[in-house]
Order: structure tokens, then C-alpha cells, then sequence
């Protein structure tokens, strides 16, 4: 009898899967008629550039749509397409103490993003996403930035791809 319920419930959740598009259970939505992504390098045009930070954030978004969906990787023009670029990369102050030292650096990270979906394009953006991580002062940027870089650069990929792909 558990077994009969088990392959209803199933039956079921797959029916309702086709009812609404493409469904992970990640909370991606997708068009089914959409079959590919695309993600151009992200150019590092901020003041301060990271040497890496261009690669690495362009690396994370696609990783996340590999990962994530059930889309191929296209070089370009993909069903769902994203390009930008990265527009800030900083480091200040927060968090001042009484004697006019702070307490807290805090990095930021900020990218442009043009998102087009060829099949419904008032789902198509272009907006700036921005992130930071504080960090105590007394520690050296340079012997912490990878950490603080990929904790960033995942919140800025999740930002992205929920509002891409996630309509909640």
C-alpha cells in the first residue's frame, strides 16, 4: 500500500512539473522552450582591479546554471544570456571607534548585469547587484581577500540567478 502511495506522489509531481515549465528543486523556473545559457566574461572596470575577480565571478554564474539546470552552455547567444561587468571593487572603513580608528573594513563588490531571455523579455533586466563582507581591521586584505572575493561573489551569483530564473 506505501508503495502504490509512493508511485502516486510521484506520478503527481512529475504531472505538476509539466504544468509549469522547466522546474528544479531549486526554485528555478525556466521556459521549457529555453534549452541554453550563456554567460560573456565580466570585465573587472572597477577603480581598484582584482586580477582575478573577473574570472572568477564569470566562472561562478555559469557554474551555478550548470549546476543548477538543466540548460547547455552555449558561447553566446544563449536562450537565456547574460553579460556585464563588474563596476566596483572597494575597500572603507566602518564600524569607527571613539579614538578614530575602525573596527571594520568593509569590501565591496558591485556588477552591472544585462540579462536577456529571447523567449519573454519582460523577464530581461539590467541591474546593478551589490555585495560586501566586513572584516575585522586589524587583518591584512591581501591574506583574507580570496575568502572574503568567493563569499561575495556566491551572494552576487544567488542575487543573479534568483532573479533570472526564480520567480518568487
Amino acid at each position: 500500500m506505501i508503495k502504490k502511495a509512493s508511485y502516486i506522489l510521484f506520478l503527481m509531481v512529475l504531472l505538476l512539473q509539466q504544468g509549469c515549465g522547466i522546474y528544479s528543486f531549486t526554485g528555478a523556473s525556466i521556459p521549457p522552450e529555453a534549452k541554453t545559457f550563456s554567460v560573456q566574461q565580466f570585465p573587472n572596470n572597477a577603480l581598484l582591479v582584482e586580477p582575478l575577480l573577473s574570472d572568477q565571478f564569470s566562472n561562478a554564474l555559469r557554474d551555478r546554471f550548470m549546476n543548477q539546470t538543466s540548460l547547455q552552455m552555449a558561447g553566446t547567444n544563449g536562450d537565456l544570456s547574460f553579460e556585464g561587468e563588474i563596476t566596483d571593487y572597494s575597500t572603507s572603513p566602518v564600524a569607527i571607534q571613539s579614538d578614530q580608528t575602525a573596527a571594520l573594513n568593509r569590501l565591496t563588490i558591485t556588477v552591472n548585469v544585462r540579462f536577456t531571455n529571447r523567449f519573454d523579455d519582460s523577464k530581461s533586466f539590467e541591474t546593478k547587484f551589490t555585495q560586501y563582507v566586513d572584516y575585522p581591521s586589524d587583518q591584512d586584505l591581501n591574506s583574507i581577500k580570496d575568502g572574503l572575493i568567493a563569499e561575495i561573489t556566491e551572494m552576487l551569483v544567488d542575487n543573479i540567478f534568483n532573479k533570472a530564473v526564480v520567480n518568487w
